[in-house]
Protein backbone atom coordinates (compact mmCIF):
# COMPACT_ATOMS: atom_id res chain seq x y z
CA UNK A 1 0.00 0.00 0.00
CA UNK A 2 1.63 3.55 -0.93
CA UNK A 3 2.28 5.49 1.86
CA UNK A 4 0.04 8.37 1.13
CA UNK A 5 -2.81 5.62 0.90
CA UNK A 6 -1.68 4.25 4.03
CA UNK A 7 -1.58 7.34 5.64
CA UNK A 8 -5.65 8.19 4.60
CA UNK A 9 -6.49 4.38 5.90
CA UNK A 10 -4.92 5.37 9.12
CA UNK A 11 -6.57 8.29 9.70
CA UNK A 12 -10.29 7.34 8.54
CA UNK A 13 -9.41 4.11 11.02
CA UNK A 14 -8.40 6.40 13.87
CA UNK A 15 -11.84 8.66 12.86
CA UNK A 16 -13.96 5.64 12.74
CA UNK A 17 -12.49 4.06 16.48
CA UNK A 18 -13.44 8.12 17.83
CA UNK A 19 -16.95 7.52 16.99
CA UNK A 20 -17.11 5.04 19.60
CA UNK A 21 -20.26 3.45 18.07
CA UNK A 22 -18.51 0.06 16.16
CA UNK A 23 -19.00 -3.24 18.29
CA UNK A 24 -17.64 -5.91 15.88
CA UNK A 25 -14.61 -5.34 13.23
CA UNK A 26 -17.21 -6.74 10.45
CA UNK A 27 -18.41 -2.94 11.08
CA UNK A 28 -15.53 -1.70 11.24
CA UNK A 29 -14.64 -2.56 7.68
CA UNK A 30 -17.96 -1.88 6.48
CA UNK A 31 -17.31 1.58 7.87
CA UNK A 32 -13.50 1.62 5.77
CA UNK A 33 -15.62 0.34 2.73
CA UNK A 34 -17.84 3.15 2.83
CA UNK A 35 -15.04 5.56 3.21
CA UNK A 36 -13.55 3.98 0.20
CA UNK A 37 -11.48 1.23 1.44
CA UNK A 38 -12.56 -1.83 -0.26
CA UNK A 39 -9.32 -3.97 -0.13
CA UNK A 40 -9.79 -3.95 3.59
CA UNK A 41 -10.45 -7.33 5.30
CA UNK A 42 -11.39 -8.00 8.70
CA UNK A 43 -8.04 -9.71 8.96
CA UNK A 44 -6.24 -6.47 8.43
CA UNK A 45 -8.57 -4.44 11.02
CA UNK A 46 -7.96 -7.49 13.22
CA UNK A 47 -4.08 -6.54 12.96
CA UNK A 48 -4.70 -2.44 12.65
CA UNK A 49 -6.68 -2.70 16.28
CA UNK A 50 -3.65 -4.56 17.89
CA UNK A 51 -1.27 -2.24 16.08
CA UNK A 52 -2.82 0.88 17.44
CA UNK A 53 -3.85 -0.76 21.20
CA UNK A 54 -7.47 -0.21 20.27
CA UNK A 55 -9.59 -1.61 23.29
CA UNK A 56 -13.25 -2.55 24.00
CA UNK A 57 -15.35 -0.43 26.44
CA UNK A 58 -18.46 0.93 26.98
CA UNK A 59 -19.56 4.30 25.19
CA UNK A 60 -21.80 6.81 26.56
CA UNK A 61 -25.04 4.52 25.59
CA UNK A 62 -23.25 1.76 27.61
CA UNK A 63 -22.55 -0.35 24.91
CA UNK A 64 -19.35 -2.09 23.99
CA UNK A 65 -17.60 -0.69 21.45
CA UNK A 66 -14.18 -0.64 19.98
CA UNK A 67 -12.16 2.73 20.56
CA UNK A 68 -8.60 4.24 21.11
CA UNK A 69 -6.92 4.47 24.49
CA UNK A 70 -5.43 7.71 25.69
CA UNK A 71 -2.16 8.30 23.91
CA UNK A 72 0.47 7.58 26.64
CA UNK A 73 3.83 8.32 26.15
CA UNK A 74 6.48 8.34 28.97
CA UNK A 75 7.55 12.15 29.15
CA UNK A 76 3.45 12.67 29.87
CA UNK A 77 2.24 9.44 31.39
CA UNK A 78 1.58 10.97 34.59
CA UNK A 79 -0.56 13.84 33.40
CA UNK A 80 -2.51 11.28 31.16
CA UNK A 81 -2.65 9.06 33.24
CA UNK A 82 -3.57 11.34 36.24
CA UNK A 83 -6.82 11.67 34.60
CA UNK A 84 -7.77 7.96 33.96
CA UNK A 85 -7.52 6.94 37.48
CA UNK A 86 -10.46 7.65 40.06
CA UNK A 87 -9.60 5.80 43.02
CA UNK A 88 -6.42 3.82 44.40
CA UNK A 89 -7.05 1.88 47.83
CA UNK A 90 -5.49 -1.51 49.58
CA UNK A 91 -6.67 -4.12 52.27
CA UNK A 92 -3.34 -4.76 53.82
CA UNK A 93 -2.92 -7.56 51.18
CA UNK A 94 -3.66 -6.00 48.07
CA UNK A 95 -4.01 -2.51 46.46
CA UNK A 96 -6.93 -1.33 44.52
CA UNK A 97 -6.95 1.15 41.70
CA UNK A 98 -10.49 1.69 39.97
CA UNK A 99 -9.84 3.71 36.78
CA UNK A 100 -12.06 5.07 33.86
CA UNK A 101 -13.79 2.35 31.38
CA UNK A 102 -11.27 0.42 29.44
CA UNK A 103 -7.74 2.34 30.79
CA UNK A 104 -7.17 -0.16 33.41
CA UNK A 105 -4.97 -2.60 30.93
CA UNK A 106 -2.78 0.50 30.02
CA UNK A 107 -2.11 1.56 33.64
CA UNK A 108 -1.19 -2.03 34.06
CA UNK A 109 1.05 -1.84 31.88
CA UNK A 110 2.59 1.06 33.42
CA UNK A 111 2.93 -0.62 36.48
CA UNK A 112 4.55 -3.10 35.86
CA UNK A 113 6.92 -1.08 33.85
CA UNK A 114 8.00 0.27 37.33
CA UNK A 115 8.19 -2.58 38.86
CA UNK A 116 9.87 -3.47 42.09
CA UNK A 117 11.48 -0.29 42.72
CA UNK A 118 7.98 1.30 43.58
CA UNK A 119 7.00 -2.14 45.44
CA UNK A 120 5.12 -3.63 42.76
CA UNK A 121 5.38 -7.26 42.34
CA UNK A 122 2.79 -7.54 39.69
CA UNK A 123 -0.75 -6.70 38.70
CA UNK A 124 -4.00 -8.01 36.86
CA UNK A 125 -5.91 -6.00 34.85
CA UNK A 126 -9.57 -6.15 33.81
CA UNK A 127 -11.49 -3.13 32.19
CA UNK A 128 -11.95 -0.88 34.86
CA UNK A 129 -9.88 -1.99 37.96
CA UNK A 130 -6.48 -3.28 38.53
CA UNK A 131 -4.88 -5.28 41.10
CA UNK A 132 -1.36 -4.46 42.35
CA UNK A 133 0.31 -7.48 44.51
CA UNK A 134 3.17 -5.28 46.67
CA UNK A 135 6.34 -6.97 46.85
CA UNK A 136 5.97 -7.15 50.52
CA UNK A 137 3.09 -6.53 52.48
CA UNK A 138 4.31 -5.12 55.46
CA UNK A 139 5.18 -2.27 53.54
CA UNK A 140 2.18 -1.63 51.19
CA UNK A 141 1.14 1.92 52.81
CA UNK A 142 4.75 2.69 51.46
CA UNK A 143 3.61 0.46 47.94
CA UNK A 144 0.09 2.97 47.80
CA UNK A 145 2.16 6.15 48.22
CA UNK A 146 4.57 5.05 45.46
CA UNK A 147 1.63 4.40 43.54
CA UNK A 148 -0.50 7.36 43.88
CA UNK A 149 2.66 9.19 43.58
CA UNK A 150 3.27 8.49 39.78
CA UNK A 151 -0.22 9.72 39.48
CA UNK A 152 0.02 13.20 40.37
CA UNK A 153 0.57 15.83 38.37
CA UNK A 154 4.11 16.76 37.03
Amino acid sequence: MASAQHDHLVEAFREILKEERYSSQAEIVAALHHRGFDGINQSKVSRMLSKFGAVRARNALEEMVYCLPPELSMPSARSSVRQLVLEVEHNEVMIIIRTTPGAAQLIARLLDSVGRKEGVLGTIAGDDTIFIAPVNTATIDETLENVQRLFESV
